[in-house]
């Protein structure tokens, strides 16, 4: 499941979480190789029904309270220069604030997130406290 997964199931619930975050998310698995494979081993064919779980198309049609999402993202990752993460398709909206930090010298692995966790971490403390 992973950040994308995060993405999709904070978006479909807002009235369980208050904020999301993610790691190097698939944002946009419809537009995707390995999106395009998972979506189909789990749904089937049907593209309309892929558009349900795609976080860049629930965004886009998001109704519920303000949130804000906050990525993480390594400037390295492998998954992000042969174009599977897509980032940049997740675009604040009226009650959606999205923050992409791009971090340097990053790439896919346990350090990028341990180095990281800990504002994640913070936060979501934040939300929690509004």
């Amino acid at each position: 499941m992973g950040g994308h997964g995060a993405i999709s199931i904070g978006l479909k619930h807002p009235d369980l979480f208050k904020s999301i975050s993610a790691f190097a998310p698939i944002c946009h698995p419809i537009n995707s190789k390995w999106g395009q494979k998972a979506l189909k081993n789990y749904l089937g064919s049907d593209t309309k029904t892929w558009e349900q779980y795609d976080s860049s198309l629930l965004l886009k049609t998001y109704n519920g309270p303000s949130r804000k999402i906050l990525i993480d993202q390594g400037a390295s990752d492998s998954f992000l220069s042969d174009g599977q993460l897509q980032p940049e398709s997740l675009k604040s909206t009226g009650s959606v604030t999205v923050e992409v930090r791009t971090q340097p010298e990053y790439d896919h692995s346990y350090y990028f997130i341990a180095t990281f966790i800990g504002d994640h971490f913070n936060f979501h403390a934040a939300a929690l406290k509004q």
